[in-house]
């Protein structure tokens, strides 16, 4: 559950890894700063890193669960920011929480669900110590921007995916998984939407207050950070708007296909009513039909039919019904 529990110098450099309960002892210290890493802890681990770090109660029951919606909300000093992220498994999109409690001088991620370690972001930080000694507003940073950039993968997996299933949309034959497939990506992008979409309002938060938690220089970071975050949003509306679309082609090719067959089979059913009409025509058997009488009335009936079905066949050929 304990992920990482580092304690970092005002130059920014790594100065050791501690223990639960030396994170207060550090915090005495103005010149260290303290980044914590969980993984779906348990309610003893969080109520002692709620006595360290002097955390309010209604975060910390907010951090016990993990089906909140993304926010940002400040206590005293601290803010708690909720955040969605995705990760895909077995060609799945899951989805998952982290919440985050930030202080002047400490950063506690929290991570429920599919989510990524953060440790290559804490790797990034620490090799730049120049831009660590920023302060916990820069490890910050790094998290929002890990979480931002592993959205790009996705978004790029339901452009591949929708440009192979338009193609699939155009072919003669109709296929039930191809629909089925349309609307699973519709599901997962809506629910990437509603991920993706608040970051944009809690980056905006944190570029434009809570000035005295994070320094200017850090704030440039952050909108960048936002400029991705809304590309990725316009990116989901667009391929939304087009998954729409393309489920709305496919059904109007379904129709028109079956307006073909209806089409044909209404050609054929033509063709067959005039030979149809003609027997049941000469199928009642009055006695008083002069025709009947005659020499070559029957083949002259017969041409006749041939005649009219072939005249029908070629007006109904020339109209593309057959």
């Amino acid at each position: 559950m304990l992920i990482n529990c580092v304690a970092y110098g005002k130059d920014g450099r790594k100065l050791r890894d501690i223990s639960v309960d030396a994170i207060s002892d550090v915090l005495k210290d103005p010149d260290q700063f303290v980044w914590v890493g969980l993984l779906e802890p348990d309610e003893a681990l969080l109520a002692k890193l709620q006595e360290e770090f002097g955390l309010h109660d209604l975060a910390i029951e907010d951090a016990h669960s993990a089906h909140q919606r993304p926010k940002i909300e400040i206590y005293d000093d601290t803010l708690f920011i909720v955040l969605h992220t995705a990760q895909v498994l077995e060609g799945k999109i899951e989805f998952g929480e982290t919440h985050i409690f930030f202080g002047a001088r400490f950063l506690l991620t929290v991570r429920h669900g599919a989510s990524l370690s953060y440790a290559p972001a804490r790797k990034s930080c620490e090799q730049t110590p120049e831009l660590m000694a920023l302060g916990p507003s820069y490890a910050l940073y790094a998290v929002l921007d890990f979480i931002v950039d592993n959205f790009l993968p996705i978004v790029s997996n339901f452009k591949e995916e929708l440009h192979k299933l338009e193609k699939d949309i155009f072919e003669d034959t109709f296929k039930r998984e191809v629909i089925e497939r349309l609307y699973l990506l519709k599901r997962e992008l809506v629910t990437l939407r509603l991920a993706v979409s608040p970051m944009q309002d809690i980056l905006n938060q944190l570029t434009r207050f809570h000035g005295r938690l994070i320094c200017d220089e850090v704030k440039l970071y952050l909108r960048d950070v936002f400029d991705h975050a809304a590309r990725i949003s316009d990116t989901t509306n667009t391929m939304g708007e087009l998954l729409s679309s393309a489920m709305n082609v496919n059904l109007a090719m379904v129709s028109v296909a079956q307006n073909e067959v209806v089409k044909r089979l209404a050609g054929w059913a033509a063709l067959l009513a005039a030979p149809t009409l003609v027997a049941s025509w000469y199928g009642m058997n009055f006695h008083n039909m002069p025709e009947l009488g005659t020499e070559y009335g029957y083949f002259v009936v017969v041409g006749l039919t041939v005649a009219i079905c072939v005249g029908l066949f070629v007006g109904l050929r020339r109209a593309k019904w057959l």
